[in-house]
């Protein structure tokens, strides 16, 4: 196995470019270049022709960068008359890599998906050796590259995690504790590079520790977007994926420009999922258009596989009927529990404030908002183009409590008691309580029927033997009839959705 070493690195070089028409394929061009510049003592490197800019370069040191365009002036004064010239000058601030690849395709589009574009390159005929020539600013992130590339070293893969509440410290800490395991298993270094909130921006360029709180504490920098663009190019950093644990609406307006400038997108915010269409079509667009990923499944059903399984479904031409589930494991929580317990309904939120199941204001859950972005999430993933506002949703909270403060409302929980009750007293025998999302209608039309709302199931059915916080969801597909697919499993909590963030962040890093 050939060493990182075998790469040849060379520093402060500059490229001197001649253009002009008509100037390539002169016989002793290249020999008056070399004796004028020999004449000068001045040591040529690569010498490359690019036909399509009319046009030729040749590789010094930076030293002699302005001696060297002097001198070639001077010895083409009459090529520079008649116009076959048009101009002589240097590009300095480059550095040379040359090394051996049996692949260099697979090279070159690492590098491109690094947005390492190489300024010359000039390959040996029959020997697989390269020679490619990089601005200094780049010229470590290629180094780095090549070596994972070729010499398989452990590719080194740059977090930046944004948001560090619940989840977010929760995926930090999960990080820590399998990079060496990830690295060993799966030749990924995974490094946390830098860690922001609303407010500030913790960088590490070596990777965050255990005491990575601390550093964020302590960090100065203003929390947004440059500073992270900045930071990862004065350190040349490859392999960028930014990670968005925040429910924020402004934080979302940063990923277009983040895919611009080379990073992928993994994110348990629904938000960006859930805007008006054409802002989903234009991420979809920069994303191709800049060869990055954007990965969302913790959007719905926390660390259930279930975008996955419907995308795969759909590429593969299933034809998906329906999709219905209970999609909210807050209000799975509290559905199941009320409905086989003589508790009141209030004392019942309560309890699934206290245990963490609830948004801190419980009418964001107990709206059916939530759900309704997550069936939204779901429609859009079979291309139907709907948007939010088409959505039905059932509100659970009576109409005089949608406005007051958060903790008047939480005082008047048990105004929701007698309401409750009769809709549970008045149900069938044996029925129980669930509050579902349904995506239905001609789903091969541009637009499908979304409902969100409070139904009463048989307790045998599978809706009716959900337990605990736990969501399922049916897929109903033409080939399956009246079977569905059926996923479910833990729909929320900070360890499930972090290992499902994780998740997310490995598959993108594998396929880097």
């Amino acid at each position: 196995m050939k060493n990182a070493n075998e790469i040849k690195f060379l520093k402060n070089r500059s490229i001197i470019k001649f253009e002009g028409e008509d100037f390539l394929g002169e016989i002793g061009i290249d020999g008056r270049i070399f004796k004028a510049l020999t004449l000068a003592r001045i040591s040529v490197g690569v010498i490359s022709q690019q036909a399509i800019e009319n046009g030729l370069s040749i590789l010094v040191n930076e030293a002699d960068a302005e001696k060297a365009v002097a001198c070639l002036i001077d010895e083409f004064e009459a090529e520079r008359k008649s116009g076959k010239v048009s101009q002589i000058y240097s590009i300095n601030n480059v550095s040379v890599l040359g090394f051996v690849a049996e692949d260099f395709n697979k090279v070159l589009a690492e590098l491109a998906r690094n947005n390492v574009f190489p300024l010359l390159l000039n390959q040996v005929a029959g020997e697989n050796r390269v020679n490619i020539v990089v601005t200094s600013s780049q010229d470590e992130k290629t180094k780095n590259v090549i070596e994972s590339e070729i010499f398989k070293k452990p590719k080194t893969v740059h977090l930046a995690i944004i948001g560090h509440g619940n989840v977010g410290k929760t995926l930090i800490e999960q990080v820590l504790r399998s990079s060496e395991e990830i690295k060993r298993r799966k030749k990924i270094d995974l490094k946390v590079v830098a860690v922001a909130n609303s407010r500030k921006i913790a960088f590490n360029k070596k990777g965050f520790n255990a005491d990575w709180n601390d550093e964020v504490l302590t960090a100065e920098h203003p929390s947004n977007v440059e500073e992270l663009i900045n930071f990862s190019k004065e350190n040349q950093l490859e392999n960028l994926i930014v990670v968005d644990n925040t429910a924020s609406k402004d934080f979302v307006k940063n990923y277009h420009t983040l895919a611009e400038n080379g990073f992928d997108l993994v994110s348990s915010n629904k938000i960006f999922n859930t805007l008006p269409i054409e802002e989903y079509r234009k991420l979809r667009y920069t994303l191709s258009k800049n060869n990055r990923r954007y990965l969302y499944e913790t959007n719905v059903g926390a660390g259930l596989p279930l975008i996955d399984t419907i995308k795969l479904l759909h590429l593969s031409g299933e034809n998906i009927t329906r999709i219905k589930g209970v999609f909210s494991g807050s209000l799975s929580y509290i559905f199941n529990n009320f409905s086989v317990r003589n508790d009141k309904f209030s004392t019942v939120i309560g309890e699934a404030m206290e245990k963490g199941y609830t948004e801190p204001d419980p009418r964001e859950d107990l709206s059916g908002n939530d759900v309704a972005r997550k069936l939204l999430i779901l429609a859009r993933e079979l291309d139907l183009i709907n948007e939010f506002q088409d959505i039905n949703i059932q509100n659970l909270i009576p109409e005089n409590l949608l406005s007051v403060e958060k903790s008047e409302f939480i005082s008047r929980l048990d105004e929701l008691d007698e309401e409750y009750q009769k809709l549970k007293e008045g149900q069938e025998p044996d029925h129980v309580l669930r509050y579902v999302g349904d995506l239905h209608g001609d789903l091969q039309k541009d637009k499908g029927q979304l409902d969100v709302k409070l139904i009463s199931v048989p307790g045998s059915s599978a809706l009716g033997q959900l337990k605990g916080s736990d969501s399922i969801f049916e897929i109903y597909t033409e080939s399956y009839g009246e079977n569905p697919i059926v996923i479910m499993g833990a729909g929320a909590g900070a360890q499930v959705t972090a290992r499902g963030v994780f998740g997310d962040i490995l598959r993108v890093s594998e396929t880097k």
